[in-house]
């Protein structure tokens, strides 16, 4: 008897193994909403972009020595004054830098700037500030003359 119980098992075993019994149908559920926050009021967090003058009247600037940075022309290039890509202002030469405010005469194939000035009252002067660098002259520096 215990050696016939010892055959059935095994195979009852075996047959259990081959058909596995049938699995409930199961129901899944997805979630309704996303997870995650709100996408609502996310700007403003970008750094500022540090427009303004980097080196202010009266200081000594080397050449490449950028001297302000804009979005839009506050400061126009003057003498030894170059304009980049981004309309930043850099010294052309080593010197002092020196602000002036010059009338603006606009260049007469320039129509946008022509209108603008032709549409002031009559009698008014439009003024623009302007960067220049002063060159700073070398000291010790001489002129081989010719021997006699």
């Amino acid at each position: 008897m215990a050696l016939g119980a010892l055959v059935l098992r095994p195979r009852a075993a075996v047959m259990a193994l081959l058909n596995p019994p049938q699995a409930a149908a199961l129901a899944v559920r997805y979630a309704s909403k996303k997870t995650g926050g709100s996408s609502k009021n996310l700007g403003g967090k970008s750094p500022g972009k540090r427009f303004g003058l980097k080196k202010m009247e009266g200081h000594y600037v080397h050449a490449g020595n950028i001297i302000a940075t804009q979005r839009h022309f506050r400061w126009h290039p003057g003498a030894h004054v170059g304009l980049g890509k981004k309309k930043y202002l850099y010294a052309l030469e080593e010197g002092v830098v020196r602000f002036t405010k010059e009338v603006y005469v606009p260049n007469p194939s320039n129509s946008e700037a022509v209108d603008l000035v032709t549409r002031l009252p009559k009698g008014a002067v439009l003024y623009k500030t302007f960067v220049h660098v002063v060159p700073a002259k070398p000291e010790g520096s001489f002129k081989l003359v010719a021997m006699l």
